[in-house]
C-alpha cells in the first residue's frame, strides 16, 4: 500500500493540535516551507517547534499563531536579520507568549541523537560554565564516572513528527538527501513519525541502487508527499538555488504585526496549493533560480 498523499491529508492526519515537529533539520536547505504553510492554513494550534537555527519558517509559523513552545538553537531569518514575530512574541506576548528553551546547535543535534538512541540523556562537556544552563532548565550537571570530572547532561527529544524535503524518494518512504543534511537523520530517527516531501517520485530500483545515501527506515515514515519545489526560498541540491531576496522581502513586509498579517493572507491564505504558490511568484523569477550548471557525484560500485 503506497504512503503517497497530499500535502493537505499528510498534515491533517499527522500534525494534529499540540504537536511537537521537527522542521528545517538541515539548517538553511531543504526547509520545508510548503508544509509549514499547509498548517498555516488548516489553522493548526499549540505547536512545539524543534530545530536548529530554524531559518525563517518557524517564524512565520509562530506569526500565524501556530506555536506555543519553541525548542531550537536560534529562530531568525538567516540572511536577513532577526525574526520580527519571534521578537514580539517573546517580549509582547503577540500573537501570544512563547515558551523557550534554548539550545545550541550541538545540543539540539545530541537531543535529538539521544531520542533515536532510545538513550534517557547524552553527556557532554560543551556549554558547561555557559549561560544556556540558565535559559534551559532540562539541563543537567553532573560527576562523570569516569574520572570525577563535571558533565552537562543533554535530555532526549522524541517529537512527534519530522517534516523533511528530500531530492527523491520512492512510494514507501525510502528517500534519497544529499548536500547539507544538518541533522535530518537524527531527527527521522528520533521522531515517532516522519513525512517526506519530496522533488521527485522513483521507483524502489533507483533507491535501493545506492543504499547509503537512504535518509532513515521507510518503516519510520508515515506520509510521502511529492511536492517539487516545496522548500522554496531554500536551496535543495541539485535542483533549484537560494532566493535570497525572497527573505529580504519577507523581512521588510514582517517588521509590524498588520504587514505579517498581509503577507500571510497574500503568500499563505489565499495560495491553496504549491501550483498557485507558483503561479503567483512567477515563471520568470523560478526559472532564475534552477540550476546553472550539473556537478554530479561520481558512481560508486556496489559489486561483490
Amino acid at each position: 500500500m503506497t504512503k503517497r498523499m497530499t500535502m493537505r491529508d499528510a498534515i491533517a492526519q499527522f500534525v494534529p493540535n499540540g504537536s511537537s515537529v521537527v522542521m528545517g533539520a538541515a539548517l538553511e536547505s531543504l526547509i520545508p516551507f510548503a508544509a509549514g504553510h499547509e498548517i498555516i492554513r488548516q489553522r493548526i494550534q499549540d505547536l512545539t517547534l524543534v530545530g536548529p537555527i530554524s531559518d525563517m519558517l518557524f517564524d512565520q509559523l509562530i506569526g500565524a499563531g501556530c506555536v506555543t513552545k519553541i525548542i531550537a538553537a536560534w529562530v531568525g531569518n538567516v540572511s536577513a536579520g532577526l525574526a520580527h514575530n519571534y521578537r514580539r512574541a517573546c517580549e509582547q506576548g503577540i500573537p501570544h507568549r512563547l515558551e523557550v528553551i534554548d539550545h545550541s546547535n550541538f545540543t539540539i543535534s545530541l537531543a535529538l541523537l539521544a531520542g533515536g538512541l532510545g538513550a534517557p540523556y547524552i553527556p557532554t562537556y560543551s556549554l558547561l560554565g555557559s549561560d544556556l544552563l540558565k535559559t534551559n532548565p532540562t539541563f543537567k550537571e553532573s560527576t562523570s564516572p569516569f574520572g570525577g570530572g563535571k558533565v552537562l547532561l543533554v535530555p532526549a527529544l522524541q517529537p512527534d513528527v519530522a517534516i523533511l524535503h528530500v531530492q527523491r524518494s520512492d512510494d514507501d518512504g525510502n528517500a534519497h538527501a544529499w548536500g547539507n543534511l544538518g541533522i535530518s537523520e537524527e531527527a527521522a530517527m528520533a521522531s515517532k513519525r516522519v513525512i517526506i516531501v519530496a522533488e521527485e517520485i522513483v521507483p524502489r530500483e533507483i533507491i535501493v541502487s545506492d543504499p547509503n545515501r537512504v535518509l532513515a527506515p521507510s518503516f519510520k515514515v508515515a506520509a510521502v508527499v511529492h511536492e517539487p519545489g516545496g522548500a522554496h526560498p531554500s536551496p535543495v541540491q541539485g535542483h533549484s538555488n537560494r532566493d535570497h531576496e525572497f527573505y529580504h522581502e519577507y523581512h521588510r513586509a514582517t517588521r509590524t504585526k498588520e504587514g505579517m498579517e498581509v503577507w500571510v493572507d497574500e503568500w499563505v491564505m489565499r495560495v491553496q496549493n504549491r501550483a498557485e504558490y507558483f503561479q503567483k511568484l512567477g515563471k520568470e523569477r523560478w526559472d532564475a533560480l534552477q540550476l546553472k550548471t550539473h556537478r554530479y557525484a561520481a558512481p560508486v560500485d556496489y559489486g561483490y
